[in-house]
């Protein structure tokens, strides 16, 4: 129980996310099903609370940046080059593999998506991923593991 716990908690951090999470919860032997909804479930929630306070997120972020004195990561540029070329569809579901699927759904916040939009897009990807990150990987455990 407590693995599955992690499995959520791990899928809900920003940069651990999913595309670490549920291969490694496969691997250790976790229902592959289980690892993945829980994944999704991780993730989502905290896609959800970013969307919903993105305002505060923002300005925390700007304050942040002005006290380091930093600029644009390149992270930001990459999903602001996304966004401009492709618009929200393309970002949100190249967020979980190129930049994350938290800094996805704020970058196309930040250039004007709306919250709706963004939460369903988000919530595409990501069901998307999970799906293929668990087939994926199930199936390529099975290869490994089940040779002989």
């Amino acid at each position: 129980m407590l693995e599955y716990f992690l499995v959520f908690l791990g899928a809900a951090i920003p940069w651990i996310e999913i595309m670490l999470v549920i291969p490694l919860g496969i691997i250790r032997g976790l229902s592959p099903v289980w690892v993945v909804i829980l994944s999704f479930a991780g993730n989502m929630l905290t896609v959800l609370l970013l969307i919903i306070g993105f305002q505060q997120v923002k300005d925390w972020i700007e304050r942040r940046n002005k006290k380091k004195g930093s600029g644009e990561s390149k992270r930001r540029q990459q999903g602001e080059k996304i966004m401009n070329t492709y618009g929200l569809p393309v970002l949100t579901l190249a967020g979980p593999i190129l930049i994350g699927t938290h800094i996805a759904a704020f970058i196309g916040l930040v250039f004007g998506a709306n919250k709706a939009t963004t939460a369903i897009w988000s919530a595409v990807s990501i069901a998307l991923w999970c799906l293929v990150f668990g087939i994926v990987t199930a199936m390529g455990f099975d290869f490994f593991v089940k040779r002989e």
